[in-house]
């Protein structure tokens, strides 16, 4: 079974390879500024995702180890993708919202737990992350 997703206007439309069952939450404040609130994304690896109409989408280097994807035509934030060298190169945190059937997944991580507005809060239990937590994983250690 495969999973169909896309901006607002149809003009960039994807196929998932592989059906997400998981999805994570980033309380960071560049995602919160990009998705208006807390940004779900779902993890796919990058030969997993397939684009249609891929020539509306508007790359943004948003950091030192990511960059974030979007229609041009529509303004509809679609995904994150990790350019940093090592295990995560290339893989895609596509956004929940833009999944035509989003049924059936589950919140299970948050990053940047610790920049997290007080003003909401999840009620299950997910795995947390800080700041520190995640640089760890993404910036190039100086050796």
């Amino acid at each position: 079974m495969t999973k169909t997703g896309g901006c607002m206007c149809g003009a960039v439309r994807y196929t998932l390879r592989e059906e997400p069952v998981k999805m994570g939450a980033c309380h960071c404040s560049m995602c919160r500024r990009w998705s208006g609130g807390i940004y779900l994304g779902c993890e796919i690896k990058p030969d997993s995702m397939k684009f249609e109409g891929a020539e509306n989408l508007t790359l943004y280097k948003s950091s030192d180890w990511a960059e974030r994807g979007f229609c041009k035509k529509c303004g509809s934030n679609l995904f994150y993708r990790v350019t940093a060298e090592g295990p995560m190169n290339g893989v895609y945190h596509f956004g929940a919202g833009t999944l035509d059937d989003a049924d059936g997944l589950q919140l299970e991580h948050e990053l940047f737990i610790d920049l997290k507005p007080n003003g909401y809060s999840f009620e299950q239990d997910t795995h947390q992350m800080t700041k520190a937590d995640v640089e760890a994983m993404f910036v190039p250690s100086e050796e």
